[in-house]
């Protein structure tokens, strides 16, 4: 029988059909929109979670993310260690690009650049509200706290959670002693600070405290797209866990506090599912770097690969990381490309459709590897950056490591219950090569049997130089931006030797090299920071420099400044003796100062000087020792030890 199209019946199949392209078009919208979870551990090694190699305890929820998402064998950070390694998650740059070294101490004037585009900055254009919980460490200032960069809401550290004048047994630091210069440990809400982290039964309520706070964030948002970081405390040290989680796994502390962040996940996850919004979240699992090794117990655990936190062998950039989206990831999938946490920010511009930040950023978008496209490759190389030096780079499965020193953890012992253990300095002479996809464990050199590929990743490493500069070549990159900083009022001195002659005998760093030799005479103090162009630091070396006045002049007072902030490996001299003379070739010493240097002291700029009465001279010599390692004590121990000396006031 033939059908009869009525006008009412074609009226209503168009109606259907238009509701039917609308919800298809909104679904599309929603998956172009999804919100973004990013669960950011502190520490946590390559082997840290079960799907990665763990055996004391169970990750379930971490698991369950692998498994109904993606598992990346080959993912890293940018440096192992910090703030660094943040400042490139949010950025989407290598740290060397945005200047954001190390790990920014309590004392610190820097801070992420507010010129810089951060992950919730860009979201912000396509309507995400975004919050972070947990720690930040891209500056305590401010003027650099979450929410001045794009985040609506903020609780958490705003640096490491063992940067407190609180020892490793868990009790106050005695007065003069490291870290008993350091502030209260502040729990920051937005931009203001509402409690103190005191003790550590205060650090074992953090992760339910982030998590609570997720989960809350979550349930808020639940109608409209949003942006959650999660970057956990734990398990930097010193690690601590609720009472609910407090020996619950029979294998010690370490993993009483891996199961609580695991717990923390399972959170998470349901609060997704409990509102409907679970295929369509991007959730994001990884790590800010590899296990602090010498704190033994209380360390994680980054084998098969070698090295750790502080270097950067495979242990310490490469991160165990798992994610998943429902609505877009297949599950069970397993990727072995290189990846990396600088290319979460262009990852997420593709999937919302928005436009990269108008600084050069580093990362690549990622998102045909996690649609499981076949032959997906979006990068083939990578760049291993410590600290301003260029370690080694990454081509496929060829790691070329050029001669540096390193921290070590080998031929050691690490330390127990809390307590770290000596660190040991490794040295490479000669650079090495490791296949990576045969050699894991970075033990066997293959450079001699592969010029070709030698020369390739050489290539490679004289771009970079070029670009962002390496320490060990003395090279100055031309892509290299400033970091934000807190303008201070340098003081200003007139004297006696300002625009006069100086030479510097003695081979400074030329990363803090400020204005050259005329620093120390150009009558300008420098500040509490050693990176604000008035200090000139010698690393390893020995200060010598004289003074010509041009003419003998009475003098009545010399003094010089050198700094001492010993959590920033930089010690006061050992000896510091003035000279004077009339002909610049005989000196009679006027004096000579010895320091405890290798003792333990308050950051400060401590000034030496020494009464004249009138005595003539020309020429002064200022002569300096610096200790030539870290003490004992120190976490930095037998690695060198910095000198920074100011302004050499001649009145």
């Amino acid at each position: 029988m033939k059908k009869i199209l009525t006008p009412k019946f074609i009226a209503t199949t168009i109606l259907i059909s238009f509701l039917i392209s609308c919800q298809q078009q909104n679904g599309d919208d929603r998956t172009s929109s999804p919100n973004i979870v990013l669960i950011f551990i502190d520490d946590m090694g390559y082997a840290d979670i079960s799907s990665f190699g763990a055996t004391d305890y169970n990750t379930p929820n971490i698991d369950r993310i692998a498994n109904e998402g993606m598992r990346f064998t080959n993912f890293y950070v940018s440096q192992a260690v910090c703030s660094a390694s943040r400042a490139s998650l949010l950025t989407g740059c290598y740290s060397e690009r945005v200047s954001i070294r190390g790990a920014l101490m309590p004392g610190s004037n820097k801070g992420i650049n507010p010129d810089e585009t951060l992950i919730p900055e860009m979201l912000k254009e396509k309507g995400y509200a975004s919050a972070i919980f947990g720690k930040w460490h891209l500056g305590h200032h401010e003027q650099f706290l979450p929410l001045q960069h794009g985040f609506d809401e903020y609780l958490g550290l705003p640096y490491s959670n063992d940067m407190w004048p609180v020892g490793y047994d868990g009790l106050p630091v005695d007065s003069g002693k490291r870290k008993s210069n350091y502030p209260p440990l502040p729990l920051i809400a937005n931009n203001q600070v509402i409690d103190t982290i005191a003790n550590l039964d205060d650090q074992g309520e953090l992760t339910r405290i982030y998590t609570e706070k997720a989960v809350e964030f979550i349930s808020k948002n639940k109608d409209n797209p949003f942006f959650l970081y999660l970057p956990h405390s734990m398990v930097h040290v010193p690690i601590a866990a609720s009472k609910a989680f407090k020996g619950k796994s029979g294998k010690g502390l370490f993993a009483d506090v891996m199961m609580e962040l695991d717990w923390s996940v399972g959170e998470v996850i349901e609060a997704l599912k409990e509102n409907d919004i679970y295929d369509n979240t991007l959730v994001i699992f990884t790590s800010d770097n590899g296990p602090w090794l010498n704190m033994g117990n209380h360390a994680g655990s980054a084998l098969p690969l070698r090295g750790a936190k502080g270097n950067m062998w495979e242990g310490g950039p490469r991160v165990p990381t798992v994610m998943q989206w429902p609505a877009k990831i297949p599950a069970g999938i397993e990727s072995d490309n290189i990846s990396s946490t600088i290319d979460i920010l262009p990852t997420l511009a593709e999937i919302i459709g928005t436009e990269l930040p108008k600084n050069k950023i580093d990362g690549v978008s990622i998102l045909p590897v996690l649609k499981g496209e076949k032959g997906a490759k979006p990068r083939d190389s990578f760049l291993f950056y410590y600290g301003g030096e260029l370690i080694a780079v990454r081509k496929d499965n060829w790691k070329l490591v050029f001669p540096h020193t390193y921290r070590s953890y080998e031929d050691v012992i690490p330390g127990k219950d809390g307590f770290p253990g000596p660190y040991a300095i490794g040295k490479t002479t000669e650079p090495e090569l490791y296949n990576l996809e045969n050699d894991i464990g970075e033990t066997e050199n293959l450079l001699a049997q592969n010029p070709e590929i030698v020369r390739e990743l050489e290539s490679i490493a004289a771009t970079a130089r070029e670009d962002l500069g390496d320490r060990l070549q003395k090279a100055k990159g031309k892509g290299v931006r400033e970091p934000g900083r807190i303008q201070q009022e340098l003081t200003r001195v007139d004297h006696l030797a300002v625009g006069k002659k100086i030479e510097i005998f003695s081979e400074y760093n030329w990363q803090y090299s400020g204005s050259g030799d005329s620093t120390l005479i150009n009558g300008i103090l420098g500040s509490f920071d050693h990176s604000d162009t008035q200090w000139i630091g010698f690393y390893g070396n020995d200060l010598e420099a004289i003074i010509d006045l041009q003419k003998e002049m009475p003098l009545q007072k010399i003094d010089c400044g050198f700094l001492i902030n010993q959590g920033s490996w930089i010690f006061s001299p050992e000896f510091i003796t003035i000279s004077l003379s009339n002909d610049g070739e005989n000196y009679e010493v006027e004096k000579t100062f010895k320091t405890d240097a290798r003792g333990k002291s308050n950051s400060q700029v401590k000034r030496f000087s020494t009464s004249l009465n009138n005595k003539k001279a020309r020429y002064i010599k200022i002569s300096a020792k610096s200790i030539p390692a870290c003490p004992e004590w120190h976490i930095g121990r037998g690695e060198k030890a910095w000198l920074f000396v100011d302004e050499i006031v001649v009145q």
